[in-house]
């Protein structure tokens, strides 16, 4: 029996063609496909007072937040295959911790993405087994950058740390059922160490410790001051815990101690009700943003519940949405809406009027 003794310099060369058509992309057998140029951004909104609004950009996987793969990473891809990478299924809740992260809850895929676009990096945070991640509703975020999730279907609390690593899970009862009936907005007091969580289906709100045990609760349903129908989402800022009160059609303020202070909307069609709230945040001039999953579009109120302005509207071009969902403002005034529906998050930025040379107003 012969063996064909292989000829080194034809193996060298193919080899040369191989690389050369990886690294132009020209894939053997595969034409280029067009590319599609994306529709443009909206135009900046030029608002009353020198304030603005900016259209910054969105992101749906993993993809966004690691970036353009280099040289070797783009020659390994084509070679192996790409990777599959995470991307959003059913997007709901989002918020940022101090080292600027998007933390986005993603019921759709029973886990929690953590982007960190400075360095290029991304976790996908679930669990399993006893006490299972089964739909991850909405994030607070404490001082030291823990992540707290409800989870509306087990009716639990998870508790992880800023590693994304599994700490503990509140009102997780010896059956194996959940504490809450329907666990939905959270938010965090890291000084005063509580938890805000409301209870949609209790039509109440309950105040915890930090170690889960129950202090008391706030409110119960009905259409009077801190009377709730199926609230939603929570959010603290300063003395104010703003209270999603969803089939009321209005957004509640109270004091950390549950005292009314003031509320705004109303139920109708019109701009300026509401008729799907959903998520509520304040931006650096104390002006009230809130989601409206049916109008597709982000509302702006005064506090005295004067609709300044809104942006949005149906579709899944930049800038639109459909079914919309959570919101954040952070300290920089960036707005990031959770575009349930088309799958994504947009960020907006929002500058505020400008100040007279020397601060004087």
């Amino acid at each position: 029996m012969r063996f064909l003794r292989p000829n080194r310099g034809r193996a060298l060369t193919a080899a040369g063609v191989l690389l050369l058509a990886a690294c132009t992309g020209l894939a053997l057998g595969r034409e280029k496909k067009p590319q599609v140029a994306p529709p443009p951004p909206p135009p900046p909104m030029v608002l009353e007072g020198g304030r603005s609004l900016k259209y910054e950009g969105g992101f749906s996987s993993e993809a966004e937040a690691r970036g353009k793969p280099g040289f070797w990473g783009h020659l390994l891809n084509i070679i192996a295959g790409a990777p599959e990478l995470h991307r959003m299924m059913r997007p709901y809740s989002v918020a940022t911790d101090s080292r600027g992260r998007v933390v986005v809850t993603d019921p759709g895929s029973g886990g929690v993405h953590v982007f960190d676009f400075e360095k290029h990096k991304y976790k996908f945070i679930t669990r399993e087994g006893k006490d299972a991640l089964v739909a991850p509703q909405c994030v607070a975020v404490d001082a030291q950058d823990n992540l707290y999730i409800t989870d509306s279907e087990s009716g639990k609390i998870f508790v992880f740390d800023a590693g994304g690593k599994f700490r503990r899970v509140i009102g997780s009862l010896k059956g194996g059922e959940g504490y809450f009936k329907r666990p939905t907005g959270i938010a965090v007091d890291s000084a005063a160490q509580r938890i805000y969580v409301t209870d949609t289906l209790r039509h109440k709100i309950f105040t915890l410790d930090l170690q889960g045990n129950v202090l008391g609760t706030i409110g119960q349903r009905g259409t009077g001051e801190t009377e709730f129908n199926f609230p939603t989402e929570l959010r603290l800022h300063g003395n104010e815990l703003l209270v999603v009160d969803a089939m009321n059609f209005r957004i509640q303020a109270l004091d950390r101690s549950g005292k009314f202070l003031f509320s705004i909307g109303q139920e109708g069609t019109l701009s300026g009700s509401m008729f799907r709230p959903k998520g509520v945040d304040v931006d650096s001039e104390g002006d009230l943003y809130v989601v409206d999953g049916i109008f597709d579009t982000v509302q702006v109120f005064n506090r005295s519940g004067r609709l300044l302005y809104y942006f949005g509207g149906s579709g899944d071009a930049p800038g639109e949405f459909q079914l919309p969902a959570g919101l954040f403002v952070d300290h920089n005034d960036r707005i990031y809406v959770v575009d349930s529906y088309n799958q994504r998050v947009q960020v907006f930025r929002y500058s505020g009027a400008a100040k007279p040379a020397g601060g004087v107003q």
